[in-house]
């Protein structure tokens, strides 16, 4: 008697809260709302904290609830995502004071202006919330509203998919899995359907508010026995690596602020040189540096090509990440990796294709008469796009710099799929923060959504090597000096056509929600058919009801 008086109190408890935020105005709806997409950040890297988002994501549907104008409604999601957002990207900020002189003024424009804009997505999402019943078609059409905005933020202009909400489960090995067959915008959708669902705690019972709670659980539940089984039949991590290839990853730990200075140059490319050469073992045939830590450059300077040359390990090669240059016919210059062997022989290169608006080049520059944040006055120009190295003494490699990593299917060339990506960086912008542990988490993504190994080579961390099924070889950690000796994991062989092309898995998905809603609606409410719409009787005449009175009567002679 007392556990049933104990669910009814809980459940009555629930059911006001629900009322309450529903019901709330001003201050306190909006400040539910900042601090509720505040804390969805905690279940994210470096945190990883999941009950918080469950925790979430229903407060929002109860916020939602009641007669809300579509104004209020569209600042209560912008709330939730400037929470969300100024938590979550923060770091961003630091970028802006390395330079402090040059860029500090554009501090408040990074820390706050990118999230305002980016919680527009949020804010619009929540919209059509309005047409919900019950909390349980809202949270159909919020999963919907909410995923397909996930979608469109990562594709907008340049795109930005950073921190995707369903990234709250691919910090998770066993949940991480499901990425090999719905991409992350399929586990994004699937991500807040299970959240969302857990608001008909805050409905009448009704078979539809126990199929919510059902489905809720069961959808982690089954992504997580997915990924036991597909993680059981793994081989073990070490074990299964590519033949005759050896790789030392070199982590220079060198501040941002001392990368460029002049008088640190030199010292600087002595550090790499000294690093690559000291106590390497005999099987290590390749040596990688990250993004830009060569600070000359090596395709047209004669002496450190030389130089970087002599430690290049004998039918090996060194992979760097350099600035590239031209001043004829016009000047350009290009974010860049190449490979060089020991005969001091460029064997490929690559420029970086995605830039980073205002971090590589001035979107509008005409129009905006600042300068970008990195090094020098002159813009980046992009290279062409994605491509296949197919070098002698390596299986065939993807080549990524810095945030490239980050765009779902867009990591590898589309005619000649590589077996392996390699990702140079640099995260020295960002210090001791959270950047580096989200980066490296989406890296990780990328490794169980594409199937392959991804090794991860950082200026100052976190230098990573992740095998097909996002599982952690080893690892160099923030802010360290040092390297690391590896081999080249096997890929995990697995090709999933929706993981790779989310953009089809997000609008399946889209339409199977829709569906499922259609159906909770009812077909026959939606569009009533002819035989059982109720005909309006027509008013009776006066000579009817006298005719009617006087039937009646007859009938009770008779």
């Amino acid at each position: 008697m007392n556990d049933r008086n104990t669910k009814q109190r809980f459940f009555a408890n629930i059911n006001r809260f629900a009322a309450y935020l529903g019901a709330s105005t001003g201050f306190v709806r909006y400040g539910t709302a900042f601090l509720t997409g505040l804390s969805v950040t905690f279940s994210l890297p470096p945190f990883e904290f999941l009950p918080v988002f469950y925790a979430a994501l229903p407060v929002l549907i109860w916020s939602l609830s009641g007669q809300v104008r579509p104004w209020c409604l569209f600042a209560t999601g912008w709330w939730f995502g400037f929470g969300y957002f100024v938590s979550g990207l923060y770091w961003i900020g630091s970028a802006m004071l390395v330079d402090a002189n040059e860029n500090a003024w554009l501090f408040p424009l990074a820390s706050l202006g990118l999230p305002a804009f980016l919680s527009l997505f949020f804010g619009l999402s929540v919209l059509p919330v309005r047409f919900g019943n019950d909390h349980f078609s809202r949270a159909l059409i919020l999963t919907i509203s909410l995923g397909s905005a996930e979608w469109i933020r990562g594709n907008f202009l340049t795109g930005f998919p950073w921190n995707l909400l369903g990234q709250a489960w691919a910090s998770h090995d066993t949940l991480l899995q499901g990425v090999s067959l719905v991409g992350i915008y399929g586990m994004t959708f699937f991500a807040l359907l299970s959240g969302f669902l857990l608001s008909v705690l805050a409905q009448e019972r009704s078979r539809a508010a126990l199929a919510g709670v059902v489905v809720a659980l069961m959808l982690p539940f089954s992504f997580a026995s997915y990924g036991v089984i597909r993680l059981a039949q793994a081989p073990v991590v070490g074990a299964d690596w590519v033949e005759g290839v050896g790789i030392r990853l070199v982590q220079g730990g060198i501040p941002q602020k001392e990368k460029w200075d002049r008088k640190y140059l030199v010292r600087n490319f002595k550090k790499y040189l000294f690093l690559s050469n000291r106590d390497r073992p005999d099987w290590i045939n390749h040596v990688i540096w990250p993004e830009t830590a060569s600070p000359f450059p090596l395709d047209n300077n004669d002496a450190a090509r030389a130089a970087a040359s002599a430690i290049v390990p004998r039918g090996g090669a060194l992979i760097t990440g350099m600035i590239r240059r031209q001043v004829v016919p016009e000047k350009k210059i290009w974010n860049s990796i190449i490979a060089l062997d020991e005969e001091a022989k460029i064997l490929a290169k690559y420029d970086k294709a995605h830039l980073v608006p205002f971090g590589e080049y001035i979107p509008g520059k005409k129009l905006l008469s600042i300068k970008k944040i990195t090094e020098g006055r002159l813009d980046y120009s992009a290279g062409s796009g994605p491509r296949t190295w197919h070098l002698k003494s390596l299986p065939p490699v993807s080549p990524l710099i810095c945030y490239e990593v980050i765009f779902p299917g867009t990591v590898t060339s589309l005619d000649k799929r590589p077996t392996w990506i390699l990702v140079l960086t640099n995260d020295a912008w960002y210090g001791h923060s959270s950047g580096p542990y989200q980066h490296l988490s989406i890296a990780r993504i990328r490794a169980v959504e594409e199937g392959l190994t991804v090794v991860r080579a950082a200026s100052t961390g976190i230098s990573a090597v992740f095998d097909g099924y996002g599982r952690e070889w080893s690892r160099i950690e923030l802010d360290k000096t040092g390297v690391l000796d590896t081999r080249l994991p096997n890929s995990s062989r697995v090709y999933s056509f929706w993981a790779q092309n989310s953009q089809i898995s997000t609008i399946i998905v889209a339409l199977l929600g829709f569906l499922v809603l259609f159906m909770r609606r009812g077909i026959t409410r939606t569009f009533p058919h002819p035989k059982i719409k109720e005909k309006k009787k027509k008013p009776k005449s006066y000579c009817a009801k006298l005719c009617q009175k006087a039937s009646s009567k007859l009938r009770k002679v008779v």
